[in-house]
């Protein structure tokens, strides 16, 4: 492995350097969220049905989550801005395609616009997990979490803005916001280019010797990753359910629609981004914290879950919503934190990425699974949803410990011990 800088020394510029990264998952995240409120209008446009239109949707988040471990690997293999900057062009390209079609063939444009989704898919799977890696990579201590945290507010800041950007964009043309994806990839391509100075060159070993060390690692680290994953998935399934929810409950009790609705929308997530933020800041190299946080938002989201049905004012419902968001965004930093630092540089882009593919997951399959328990009746969603969310916390209380090798060989370790570069095991 050729080392350009040394891993984990801070760049003199930080902050630019963050917000680069945190660009991408920025991006990532507004792929579907931007056009949820416009779905109606493309629908009517281009004459489908309600699961034609669903489409548009699915075939962004299926190929992303499939592919983003393969992704991972090559982030592992070839570097992390060989993957990241050509994804973002690919996921840009998507937008053009679909756009073009959009103008150019008017009603007959469906099967265009869904091929240019999955071309965009295919490129957010190289964005927002290979982006934590790399912070895991440029940074360490309490500006590796500080990073992460950023990343992590990034994305829920994407979840806030978009259903209002898509909304207010969508006046111009339904199809105004394909247009609008690439146009805001070339900023964050061009900081990504000039402000990141990746740590590490190309990891040379073998596929077999590759995946043998990948596997070392998930066999030592297993409870603690796979424990984290859940509860990442359970997260994400949760917020993404709860906010489909939401939606249809503005508008069937108040009437909120478009922009307005976008606001109202906006409060859980605006909750977890800012929690998010504010929880990077605090869990520097704590690994007992970061753990106590985990359980601790498993904790907040149950009983939140659990309360809603009870309640049929406005203010402890909003109240019991935004709990939600907070639990989440004093969960999702802290795990980032413990899955990036779970495995050395040569396998971080494999581990952070499987991580990402069961967010992306948790995310997509929130929706459907809310749909239908709706049907049965929204005490038994809430109910099944802090079920999930006690289920989680209990697992990751029993399984998320780092297991292994002694403290000073286990991979892990470098969040509290960081080891030389060029030294086994970065």
């Amino acid at each position: 492995m050729t080392v350009k800088a040394d891993a984990g020394k801070s760049p003199k510029n930080y902050w630019l350097v963050v917000a680069a990264l945190s660009g991408v998952p920025l991006i990532m995240v507004l792929g579907n969220s931007m056009l949820i409120p416009v779905l109606p209008d493309i629908r009517e446009a281009l004459n489908l049905s309600a699961v034609q239109v669903s489409l548009i949707i699915t075939l962004f988040s299926l190929p992303a989550g499939l592919i983003i471990p393969i992704t991972g690997f090559l982030s592992d293999r070839y570097g992390r801005k060989k993957v990241i900057i050509p994804a973002l062009i690919v996921y840009g390209a998507g937008g053009v395609i679909a756009a073009l079609a959009a103008i150019f063939l008017k009603q007959n444009a469906f099967s265009l616009v869904l091929a240019g989704r999955v071309i965009q898919g295919i490129g957010a799977a190289g964005t927002a997990p290979i982006a934590m890696a790399l912070c895991g990579d440029l940074f360490k201590d309490k500006e590796r979490s500080r990073s992460l945290g950023s990343i992590e507010a990034s994305n829920g800041l994407g979840k806030v803005i978009s259903p209002v950007l898509g909304a207010a964009i969508g006046v111009l043309a339904w199809y105004a916001a394909f247009i609008f994806f690439p146009l805001i990839v070339i900023p964050v391509v061009i900081g990504m280019w000039l402000l990141v100075k990746e740590p590490v060159g190309t990891n040379k070993q073998k596929l077999q010797k590759y995946l043998e060390s990948f596997t070392k690692i998930f066999k030592q680290q297993k409870g603690l990753l796979l424990s984290s994953y859940l509860a990442g998935a359970i997260a994400l399934l949760v917020l993404f359910g709860v906010l489909f929810y939401l939606s249809d409950f503005l508008e069937q009790q108040f009437g909120l629609d478009g922009i307005p609705k976008g606001l109202v929308l906006a409060i859980p997530v605006l909750f977890m981004s800012s929690t998010s933020f504010i929880t990077g800041f605090v869990i520097k190299k704590k690994e007992a914290l970061m753990k106590a946080l985990v359980i601790t938002g498993l904790g907040i989201m149950t009983a939140s879950l659990a309360f809603l049905p009870l309640t049929k004012n406005v203010v402890p419902f909003f109240t019991g919503i935004s709990l939600t968001g907070l639990g989440a965004g004093l969960i999702l930093p802290c795990l980032n934190m413990l899955i990036t630092s779970a495995a050395s540089i040569k396998e971080r882009g494999l581990i952070t990425s499987l991580y990402g593919s069961v967010r992306f997951f948790g995310a997509a399959a929130g929706p459907p699974l809310y749909g239908f328990l709706m049907e049965k009746g929204t005490g038994l969603m809430f109910w099944v949803s802090a079920g999930l969310a006690l289920t989680s916390g209990i697992l990751f209380f029993i399984f998320g410990k780092a297991k292994g090798s002694p403290p000073e060989k286990n991979p892990a370790s470098f969040i509290f011990k960081p080891v030389p570069a060029g030294k086994p095991g970065r």
